[in-house]
């Protein structure tokens, strides 16, 4: 399921990237006609990257998989895969207010996937999940949700609001979360003590 689900998130990346066209001529101006393209592809590769190392370590503290999971595995994947749909839209019409309402229709929905993909994963592992121990009370999942409905809403006012939110959204996510990571290192290390 990992490997699967790199090679699609690396296809969206690249997918994403070849959406930027090489401009036809040779000046600043010609380039300065790209910077709304180029903003959305930055803006998008961080969200798929924090994605990406997110997952990856939610995936490392999964014990075994089921229907369920790989189910909604996918689910995630879809609302994945409309990023380079949204971030070119977006940039290509200079972040007009409907194709930003759209983006994040898209990071709101990833986010409501990928909170379906970890309680499949937590009703699996039962009472003392290694993933529930890791997430705590998980404020950053319970807050991004509401950033992208504020952000949507905002794009009736002024587009650039959105773009802030999502900004201040990706910046929460942005620093790598240790939380899975110290969990599955202690659970090694305990592990390894009782044998």
């Amino acid at each position: 399921m990992e490997s699967c689900s790199d090679a699609v998130i690396a296809i969206i990346i690249t997918i994403m990237e070849l959406e930027m066209k090489v401009p036809h001529g040779d000046g600043m101006e010609d380039l300065g006609a790209l910077v709304p393209v180029f903003l959305s592809y930055v803006l998008s590769f961080v969200y798929v990257g924090i994605y990406w190392n997110n997952h990856h370590h939610m995936l490392h503290a999964c014990t075994s998989v089921t229907g369920a999971i790989l189910w909604a595995n996918l689910h995630l994947l879809f609302w994945l895969s409309l990023f380079p749909f949204a971030t070119g839209w977006m940039g290509e019409n200079h972040f007009t207010a409907v194709p930003t309402a759209f983006y994040g229709v898209v990071l709101l929905m990833a986010g409501v996937a990928y909170y379906l993909l970890q309680a499949a994963i937590i009703r699996r592992q039962g009472p003392g999940s290694l993933l529930k121990e890791a997430i705590g009370r998980d404020w950053k999942g319970r807050l991004s949700p509401v950033l992208y409905i504020v952000a949507i809403c905002a794009t009736l006012r002024s587009s650039w609001i959105a773009q802030a939110v999502f900004v201040v959204a990706a910046l929460i996510w942005f620093i790598p979360d240790p939380r899975i990571e110290r969990h599955l290192a202690g659970s090694v290390g305990r592990r390894s003590e009782h044998q």
